[in-house]
């Protein structure tokens, strides 16, 4: 009888967990792919890496994802049984709150491990690897962004470029460039070609121009000097593909360790604390689900999602004093989830009576 009631259990929540779950990372994702397929349309992406950032971005989303979609699944397969009188009718045979933990563990346990890979190694490495990919777009899409009639910055802002037209193979006709040579001094080219040339220097380029003129001086005076040419290269450098500084979401433990300062720690704390709120979140959904049978299935729903904004606004807070330095590394963000697991054991235990049997 046990077995039975605790698979009955067992797959009422895991099919609801993969359902909400679902449901939620396809609306985060049809958002991020609308945002992708805007920068895939401004030449900000390439579109072979649109795909690859919407897959790296589901392992992020997936971190948060799966704590809140148990946590909902519990509180919505309860409500059910609840509302159904399921419940009730299985306490009156004995069975107790560690009768519905126990099938709850079956699914908690992975959920919880695979929550702390993602939280700890893989959610980290894909955000370095978005961050590479836009780096890597940054330096290919970089003249490849210009648009004709319109005026265009390259090389990291280094420069200003206008083409009337341009052709399939990227020679641009009618072209206008101006540049800072120096604190004073700028570069104003008009040519009436110009086209795209790579340098042995994989972080140089050159922008070469046909049959123009080229101005230098200072604006405001006379000192100016006019030189035609046949052709004339302008080298500009391309976006470094290393970021200056790492940021501490997107380093690995080992090198959050091994920084030591508050921000990394703050954020060692929080990859910690996503697997071990996933296990208090659980805990705190069975007490919360608990609904009269004429309640309905979502009785009980508002007020755990409250209580779910709640303790991540507490876990943001919290992770932001460490930054700051007014909570102590030490304590981090621990006093938050001791806070919460004790409301829910309290919620537990005026529940249920000291003479009722707490474990079937």
């Amino acid at each position: 009888m046990r077995r039975i009631l605790d698979r009955y259990i067992f797959r009422e929540i895991a099919s609801t967990w993969l359902g909400v779950t679902m449901v939620l990372l396809l609306i985060l994702l049809t958002n991020q792919f609308a945002r992708v397929l805007g920068d895939v349309a401004k030449g900000r992406l390439p579109r072979d890496a649109a795909f690859d950032v919407i897959a790296l971005s589901a392992a992020q989303y997936l971190t948060i994802l799966v704590p809140v979609g148990l946590f909902l699944a519990v509180m919505l397969a309860l409500g059910r049984f609840y509302k159904d009188s399921e419940l009730p009718a299985m306490m009156a045979c004995r069975v107790g709150p560690g009768g519905i933990y126990r099938p709850l563990m079956w699914l908690l346990v992975p959920l919880a491990a695979g929550v702390a890979w993602l939280s700890i190694d893989l959610a980290p490495r894909a955000l370095q690897a978005v961050d590479r990919i836009g780096a890597e777009a940054r330096r290919e899409a970089d003249l490849a962004s210009i648009e004709p009639g319109r005026f265009t910055q390259v090389g990291s802002g280094q420069a200003v470029v206008y083409g009337e037209r341009i052709s399939a193979d990227g020679i641009m006709e009618n072209v206008f460039l101006e540049r800072q040579v120096d604190d004073e001094s700028i570069e104003v080219v008009v040519a009436k070609r110009g086209q795209q040339i790579d340098s042995d220097d994989p972080d140089v380029r050159f922008l070469v121009l046909h049959e123009g003129r080229r101005y230098e001086g200072i604006p405001g005076t006379s000192q100016f000097r006019v030189v035609e040419f046949v052709e004339h290269g302008i080298p500009y450098r391309l976006p470094s593909l290393d970021p200056p500084e790492p940021k501490p979401r997107a380093m690995t433990l080992i090198d959050l360790i091994k920084a030591g300062e508050l921000a990394h720690i703050a954020e060692i704390h929080w990859r910690i604390g996503v697997p071990l709120a996933t296990i208090i979140l659980a805990i705190l959904a069975v007490p919360l689900s608990r609904t009269q049978p004429r309640s309905g299935r979502y009785g009980r729903l508002a007020v755990g999602l409250l209580v779910f904004i709640i303790y991540l606004n507490m876990l943001s807070a919290a992770k932001a004093w460490v930054e700051q330095g007014t909570v102590s590394p030490v304590l981090g963000l621990w006093w938050v989830h001791a806070t919460i697991l004790v409301l829910g054991l309290g919620i537990l235990a005026k529940q249920n009576s000291i003479h009722r049997r707490l474990f079937a």
